[in-house]
């Protein structure tokens, strides 16, 4: 349905670029852009990527902190010789299931905070980058800028000459826009 909804979408829109070239069209002038590439290449895209990369990683050694205890309570649980009384291998069995179950609702709410942070960083800049686009097609008179979209969620558009290709000019409005 999500696929379906854009599809629809992206049909909607492509008409109206359909019919406001057909009143303009010897003025349209159209350009693509790749999104991504922008988030990747400039310098405020790469500072909040590495900010949430460097978050998602903090997270990361506080969970292998925590395997790595329950990696040696379960060694001590197992231990061949026997050494542990019934009760002292009962208290670290509860102690074991207990660290299991925090273990467990501690990665569910890392990668929660994750995604969150993901998706408030894509909305922001999102919404910064539009900003910039829209800067060059009014500095170089572009009628629209198309993002291109991608491969892994849904590519708007399947052929386009290199030169409409504005990328690089986004990317630096939007490196001055967000210095």
């Amino acid at each position: 349905m999500k696929k379906a909804g854009i599809v629809a979408m992206a049909g909607i829109f492509m008409t109206a670029i359909s019919i406001s070239w057909g009143h303009a069209a010897s003025s349209a002038k159209v350009g693509v852009m790749d999104t991504q590439a922008v988030m990747e290449k400039s310098k405020a895209g790469k500072a909040a990527l590495d900010s949430v990369r460097s978050y998602s990683m903090t997270r990361q050694k506080i969970i292998d902190g925590d395997e790595q205890e329950l990696k040696e309570l379960q060694q001590a649980l197992e231990d061949p010789n026997g050494k542990l009384s019934e009760t002292a291998r009962q208290e670290k069995q509860e102690l074991f299931q207990s660290k299991l179950a925090a273990y467990d609702r501690r990665i569910q709410d890392f990668n929660r905070e994750i995604q969150e942070k993901q998706r408030s960083m894509v909305e922001e800049y999102g919404k910064k980058i539009a900003e910039a686009a829209k800067a060059v097609a009014q500095k170089e008179g572009y009628t629209a800028i198309l993002d291109k979209g991608n491969e892994a969620l849904f590519r708007i558009v399947l052929y386009h000459k290199p030169t409409l290709d504005v990328t690089d000019l986004v990317i630096k409005e939007f490196d001055r826009q967000n210095h």
